[in-house]
């Protein structure tokens, strides 16, 4: 890099590639400025060209190591998503001392231990805004904004599609299936939804996520993951009817006993700004111990928003002469990662009994029985042809394997028909 300009190669020309080239290519003059040097395009490589990007007047290869090796290029913008060959593409770029732009999301929770180790050796920064949450600068607001603090918790809704689908049941009451396919009409979805409903993708974000909050190594392997596939309209209308909503939380927090990494649909009180997130957006919220919470909003994906971070991220290479880890502090905290069995919520469970006298007895006796305190109950009564009522229950702050005993306990009574459904409850405070 020479003292007034900063080279980029680009690899990879879909949905973001194209947004951020687009994005330099029309805020130019102000990139500059911001930047204080002269942000040019050196090389893209990409497999096949992209009709929503003009490339034609920049030097395009099919071969993405080409770039990688291209000794006009300061800064690799990986963009190809995956893991194996975007994590050798990364590796030779920083062999070839160049620094890293990236919004794979993967490549950072499962192999960035290793990247920023390489990256610090060879004295070239990483950079990984574009991965969670899109356009929402949620890493340099906890890696500078919130420098100050100690990070108590964060949560967030960082799943656009999850939180696609879970608006819709509630606001229209219809089934998880239903919603999938409107969800892959708009686009919302891809055709295997897997990684956003299973809470892969989500729990990628949250690894990094708590890593920078924290200081702790990138071990995706730990985060405890639940998806949404079995949240049904009912749990939706009941958690309404209780003051609550349900979202899918990335949650990550700091105990005495050690940090909570977790993946989950989860009761939120209406009144938290965060419940009232819809559709595809995403928000994060950050606990520190001298700010208290902040809340970040905004889209969580998409060509220009994704584009916007990975942009900034290129402006803050031009700017800066310092080296700095990934993880964003100078050494990483020894780390006592929480097995879900360990951790302690609320908890919201829902299940349907006969309709007879002494039901709700038993079922409170065997709350009692194990410690476990009982905040409300609400009780569905049945229609004229049906012989069952549904039955809510929120308690208090109880642990994992406290709980689960006690579902086990309530599935054998004898009044209970079929599974019961339980939900974890955070209040956000």
């Amino acid at each position: 890099m020479s003292s007034n300009t900063l080279s980029v190669g680009i690899c990879g020309l879909g949905t973001v590639a194209a947004g951020t080239i687009n994005v330099l290519r029309r805020n130019h003059v102000e990139i500059c400025n911001r930047a204080g040097s002269e942000i040019t395009i050196a090389q893209i490589g990409a497999r096949r060209d992209n009709p929503n990007c003009d490339t034609s007047s920049f030097n395009v290869t099919r071969d993405i190591f080409e770039v990688a090796r291209n000794p006009n290029v300061d800064v690799l913008v990986e963009l190809i998503g995956g893991t194996t060959t975007a994590k050798e593409l990364v590796l030779t770029a920083i062999e070839n001392g160049k620094h890293i732009v990236t919004a794979n999301k993967a490549l950072i929770a499962e192999h960035g231990h290793e990247i920023f180790s390489k990256a610090a050796s060879a004295g070239v920064n990483v950079h990984f805004e574009g991965a969670i949450a899109g356009g929402i600068p949620i890493v340099k607001a906890i890696r500078e904004g919130l420098a100050a603090n100690r990070i108590q918790w964060l949560a967030g809704i960082i799943n656009g599609t999850s939180n696609f689908l879970l608006t819709e049941m509630a606001e229209k009451g219809s089934d998880f299936a239903d919603v999938l396919q409107k969800a892959q009409k708009l686009g919302y979805a891809e055709a295997d939804p897997s990684f956003d409903i299973g809470g892969i993708d989500a729990a990628h974000k949250l690894v990094i996520l708590a890593s920078l909050a924290f200081g702790i190594r990138l071990d995706f392997s730990k985060v405890y993951i639940e998806g949404i596939t079995e949240i049904s309209p009912v749990d939706l209308e009941s958690a309404a009817s209780l003051g609550y909503r349900i979202k899918h939380l990335g949650i990550a927090k700091r105990t005495p006993e050690g940090i909570e990494l977790r993946v989950h649909p989860t009761l939120i009180p209406k009144k938290r700004l965060i419940a009232n997130v819809d559709g595809v957006m995403n928000a994060v919220v950050v606990k520190g111990d001298a700010v208290g919470p902040t809340l970040y909003y905004g889209a969580g994906a998409g060509s220009e928003p994704t584009a916007s971070a990975v942009v900034a991220d290129i402006i803050d290479l031009a700017k800066t002469n310092a080296v700095y880890s990934g993880y964003g502090c100078a050494e990483l905290t020894p780390e006592v990662i929480l097995p879900i069995e360990k951790i302690s919520t609320a908890y919201y469970l829902r299940l349907e009994v006969e309709d007879k006298p002494g039901v709700l007895s038993s079922i409170t006796h065997v709350f009692s029985e194990l410690g476990i305190s009982i905040e409300a109950v609400n009780q569905e009564e049945p229609q004229d042809d049906q012989t069952f009522a549904t039955i809510a229950v929120l308690t208090d702050v109880t642990r994992e394997d406290i709980f689960t005993r006690a579902v086990e306990a309530l599935e054998q009574l004898p009044a209970v028909r079929g599974a019961i459904a339980r939900i974890r409850v955070e209040t956000m405070k």
